[in-house]
């Protein structure tokens, strides 16, 4: 069989790299790719959001399945396209996708089906806006709504800075069209828990919990990034949390969305935090997360490509999904000053010096010979073990060993 999976950066190698264990997939194609994706699968220079590009290179290539992992071509309608043009394409289509690409979508579908999260307000003028952070006070939550690579989103602790937030956002063009309309949500406190689940439109089958840094620097201080890292499982999640989010959370969502007549069909990210009121949804998206992908991926014994296919026939029910009794860390090192300005083609030494860890390549490109940074977040360390403890030690140890002109990465990832 022959995969084309869609995307550049660490979550796609972390797919090309469990696709490439299936003894059905012979061939990968991946599009754009990067420097390391390179040494596992064919790199085609088609850009993710390129629908037609992408859709004509399928065409001629004739691929048997064709995974769109990032949000951007997902919202754009990538998956109807492919299916369009009679490609078996695995991923929500554009209507089911809008859990993700509109914030205040999937705002109004919680608080319609009477699914937990936190209050909230939509505007689209920012005196209304400002007026309504005045009267609630802070700390509050400020979010663009459509897609903002993972950085449109603030938790104010003053009023000041949720005023700036909402100013940037909707008069400032701070995240183009995806801030003209902002979401205020009340601020909520806990532990944050990432699950993610596989979904063929009626039925879920969700895998092991996990948890993102999405602060730049220790202590979770700093911007948000796209995410310094993740671990798996959460230390938080327990049976009896997992199966009251199964009944209150997971299923009504999966229910929901097919009630709206927008069956989702693909991977489910549920953002959750445990408040002392129980779990409630912060977030969904219409895919898998990175770096969370890294480190639960890791842990996966089942033919990936067997669970794409089970999704796309609607067939999940049939599948026994089977995950290994460890635990996975992964440490984003990043570019010097990333999320905001950072250079380009640094080059990485170390990787043969690596030894309990595999590193999937996020932002890296080859130039002359040479692997070199081509990106924010640049490499993801992702080291498994029979215990959270061991793995973060070991994936550190290997962090050690990488080198590049102003590399930055968190060190307390799995600490929390």
């Amino acid at each position: 069989m022959k995969v084309l999976v869609i995307g550049g950066g660490g979550r796609e190698h972390a797919i090309v790299h469990t696709l490439k264990k299936s003894p059905k997939v012979d061939h990968i194609w991946c599009a754009p790719g990067n420097g390391g994706i390179a040494a596992e699968a064919e790199c085609v220079a088609i850009k993710a959001t390129d629908i037609d590009g992408m859709v004509a290179f399928a065409k001629e290539h004739k691929p048997d399945l064709v995974m769109v992992a990032p949000d951007d071509p997902l919202a754009l309608g990538m998956v109807d396209a492919l299916e369009a043009a009679g490609i078996r394409a695995f991923g929500p289509r554009k209507n089911a996708a809008i859990i993700e690409g509109s914030k205040s979508f999937a705002k109004d579908l919680m608080q319609k089906y009477n699914i937990p999260t936190a209050g909230y307000a939509v505007f689209e003028n920012s005196a209304d806006a400002i007026e309504y952070i005045k009267k609630n006070g802070a700390p509050i939550v400020v979010k663009a709504d459509g897609l903002a690579l993972g950085k449109g989103v603030t938790v104010a602790m003053t009023e000041e800075e949720a005023i700036e937030a909402v100013k940037d956002a909707i008069d400032g063009g701070a995240f183009g069209g995806a801030g003209a309309r902002v979401v205020i949500e009340e601020f909520l406190t806990g532990p944050e828990v990432s699950v993610l689940a596989f979904v063929d439109g009626k039925h879920l089958k969700t895998m092991p919990s996990a948890q993102d840094h999405k602060r730049a620097y220790d202590h979770d201080e700093g911007p948000n990034t796209g995410g310094m890292g993740a671990f798996s499982p959460s230390r938080f999640y327990t049976d009896d949390i997992a199966a009251e989010c199964m009944e209150t959370i997971f299923k009504p969502t999966v229910a929901a969305m097919e009630k709206e007549g927008r069956p989702f069909k693909g991977v489910l990210y549920f953002g959750l935090m445990l408040t002392p009121k129980g779990p409630r949804v912060i977030e969904y998206n219409a895919r898998f997360g990175d770096p969370e992908t890294q480190a639960v991926l890791s842990r996966l014994d089942t033919d990936l490509f067997d669970i794409f296919n089970a999704v796309i026939d609607e067939k999940l029910e049939d599948i026994d999904i089977k995950w290994a009794d460890n635990a996975a860390c992964c440490v984003c090192m990043a570019s010097g000053g990333y999320p905001k300005s950072y250079e380009k083609g640094k080059e990485i030494t170390g990787l043969d010096d690596v030894t309990d860890s595999f590193v999937f390549h996020a932002g890296t490109a080859v130039k002359d010979g040479k692997l070199v940074t081509n990106g924010g977040r640049v490499l993801g360390v992702t080291a498994v073990a029979p215990t959270l403890d061991e793995a973060i030690l070991k994936a550190y140890a290997d962090v050690k060993k990488i080198h590049f002109d102003k590399a930055h990465y968190r060190t307390d990832i799995g600490v929390k």
